[in-house]
């Protein structure tokens, strides 16, 4: 599959990322891509690991396309909160890989972004009311 990477080796953008993959995957990218926006409106987009990623007061979510599967990143939390219904894919502990050859669950893609965004407002908020008491 063809790269392209800017001088530093890393990606330029979600765009470039996609492009090194066929149609058909590409579709999936930019679906998944459309899906977090919707569900997270204000994350940023950013290049981090060499994957696309939303930034939400910290990294939200990462997601990738390999050769026979998507991968999908949403924090050791986000996989211990959905266990039950990403057991069926092979995971680990931050991760679970959706096989191409089978439909992606862009439902549960969402339930996950949900909580992820639910979470990082909660421990930025803790955050922030833990630095004021310092202050």
């Amino acid at each position: 599959m063809k790269k392209e990477f800017a001088e530093s080796n890393d990606f330029l953008d979600f765009e470039c990322y996609f492009k090194q993959f066929p149609k058909d995957v590409q579709e999936i990218l930019q679906k998944i891509r459309h899906l977090i926006q919707e569900a997270a409106p204000e994350a940023t987009e950013k290049i981090s690991y060499q994957m696309p990623t939303f930034f939400l007061k910290g990294n939200l979510v990462h997601f990738a396309a390999y050769k026979k599967h998507i991968g999908f990143y949403p924090t050791p939390s986000g996989i211990e909160a959905f266990i039950d219904q990403i057991k069926v894919y092979k995971y680990a502990k931050g991760s679970v890989q959706f096989p191409l050859n089978q439909p992606i669950p862009y439902g549960l893609i969402i339930e996950i972004v949900n909580y992820r965004v639910k979470e990082n407002i909660q421990i930025a908020e803790k955050k922030e009311k833990s630095s004021q008491l310092r202050r």
